[in-house]
């Protein structure tokens, strides 16, 4: 499953493909900055979060772990997904996905890993990463959740990526030995509101807006391995 994307670096770009948000740009977060590179989001690190502010009637960006915090040790981030099948009946999500806690973050190209057995009878993760090739930022959906931890000073803000079914182009490639592929759950641009509860949709509404994204003219290739770093004496 997904455990890496990219986007454009500034929160400022995430403002602009959240609208309608107040002119008010939020306060920093991992990535922030000028220009249009390109940042890395990872499984542990922080997320810019779009989320219904009911109070005040408006979105706003809010920065969030990627991963709930495991039970046994909150610093490890786990689980970090959430099946659309069961996200309003399984806990821990039950009870945000009903409490109105779903967000949305916005990304430009996302990562799948394929289970590849290699002539030792190993397996190893290949990496893929999925291209949409149009530059045209697309919302992933996330639940969140705020967790007290003793010790920290201040709630932990933490949050999983919603998951479907995969779409035949990673299932044809990617996932193609997997018995039960998956995807990120990709939100059409008019399922946003819905989705983040803006316009008072049941739960049931919500839950009906997490669809297999098919149909699509995407690029899949795999990703170069990193190079060996070599030490010279």
């Amino acid at each position: 499953m997904c455990g890496k994307f990219t986007a454009l670096a500034t929160w400022g770009e995430v403002v602009a493909f959240s609208q309608p948000l107040t002119a008010e740009r939020e306060s920093g977060g991992e990535g922030d900055g000028g220009g249009d590179d390109i940042v890395t989001y990872r499984v542990g690190g922080l997320l810019p979060v779009i989320i219904w502010d009911a109070e005040e009637r408006r979105r706003r960006i809010v920065k969030m772990r990627w991963g709930f915090p495991d039970p046994r040790d909150w610093r490890r981030p786990r689980p970090i997904h959430a099946r659309s099948e069961t996200i309003d009946t399984k806990e821990p999500f039950r009870t945000p996905f009903h409490n109105g806690q779903r967000g949305i973050v916005v990304f430009r190209t996302f990562n799948e890993g394929e289970e590849v057995v290699k002539p030792s009878g190993r397996t190893e993760t290949r990496q893929w990463t999925v291209d949409p090739q149009d530059g045209q930022p697309r919302g992933f959906a996330f639940l969140w959740r705020q967790f007290q931890i003793p010790g920290l000073d201040a709630p932990l803000l933490a949050c999983v990526m919603a998951t479907v079914p995969a779409n035949e182009l990673i299932r044809r490639t990617i996932k193609a030995q997997e018995d039960d592929p998956r995807m990120p759950a990709i939100l059409e641009d008019a399922a946003w509101s819905t989705w983040l509860g803006e316009d008072g949709a049941a739960p049931a509404a919500a839950k009906a807006v997490l669809k297999t994204m098919e149909g699509v003219r995407w690029q899949a290739a795999p990703e170069p391995k990193a190079a060996r770093q070599r030490t010279l004496i």
